[in-house]
């Protein structure tokens, strides 16, 4: 192969992991988190120069689609987005034929996923929907939920099988495809904190809520920079053992990082370069974007 089709193969791919947050969408005034807009932002012109033909989302739940049955890993064959933060509900454009032969394939490669059909999910997916491609129907999307909030979880291991197998299948397609992974970095939101499977809506904005203050001091640089180190020289074996001890190290929140290694893997696994890092106390998250080279 040379040089001018591995530039070519190179660029069937991009990979684009962010952090994603409540607070940012309740700061509408955009106070804080500037430093993380701008290179969100940056990952945004990004993504509109690849111009992919369909994004691969793998996000996580915070016990709202996923209460009382939880897939480990799903892949949704329709789905929407719930009413939240001031968004009103709306569909997603889930390329149907597509996602059933990705799931169709995921299951012949081993890799044990559910299926979905009209899943309500949260900002998880809409957000970096938004903030990357500039609004939900932009393009068609798959979503991959992840299983990151309800105990027991899947080891790292799994998660990044899960990503080599989606890398396969999308290597026998040959699309054009952008691959997110959301969620992360260290953080400890209140309602993620307590080990319960169905509260309401006013329960939950009751826990978070006296519990904001100290979710504000939970945020862990160090911790944070040591994973993005990791994904910068593409050290799996690192990222695993970051990942399984994820919760313990930084927080119930920091188990969302399994989509980052899923994200990563079906990426073809190289190393993801940070475009920017910045601890936000207001939105109580270590927040990154990090992008395929």
């Amino acid at each position: 192969m040379n040089a001018e089709e591995i530039t070519v193969k190179e660029r069937e791919r991009l990979v684009v992991c962010a952090s994603h947050s409540p607070g940012m969408e309740r700061d509408v005034d955009k106070v804080f988190g500037t430093t993380f807009r701008a290179g969100l932002a940056r990952a945004a012109a990004l993504v509109q120069d690849f111009d992919p033909d369909y994004i691969v989302l793998f996000g996580g739940d915070h016990r709202r689609a996923f209460r009382h049955v939880v897939p480990t890993f799903a892949v949704a064959l329709s789905a929407g987005i719930m009413a939240e933060a001031g968004h009103p509900a709306a569909g997603l454009n889930v390329p149907k034929s597509r996602a059933r032969e990705l799931a169709e394939y995921l299951l012949q490669d081993g890799i044990d996923v559910s299926v979905c059909r009209d899943i309500e999910l949260d900002h998880a997916f809409a957000q970096p929907l938004r903030d990357l491609t500039g609004g939900l129907d932009k393009y068609p999307v798959i979503p991959v939920p992840v299983n990151c909030a309800t105990a027991p979880l899947p080891t790292a291991a799994r998660a990044l099988a899960l990503g080599d197998a989606v890398r396969r299948y999308l290597d026998e397609k040959g699309d054009r495809v952008l691959i997110i992974g959301t969620g992360g970095l260290s953080h400890s939101p209140p309602s993620l904190e307590v080990d319960t499977y169905d509260i309401s809506d006013e329960e939950r904005a009751r826990i978070i809520a006296e519990g904001a203050a100290a979710a504000r001091k939970k945020i862990k640089p160090d911790w944070d920079k040591v994973l993005l180190d990791a994904f910068d020289v593409a050290d799996r074996p690192a990222l695993a053992a970051l990942a399984d001890d994820a919760h313990a190290q930084a927080g119930a929140g920091a188990n969302e990082i399994r989509t980052w290694l899923a994200a990563s893997a079906a990426g073809g696994g190289g190393p993801l370069e940070t475009l920017v890092y910045e601890p936000v106390e207001e939105w109580i998250t270590g927040m990154a974007v990090a992008i395929s080279r």
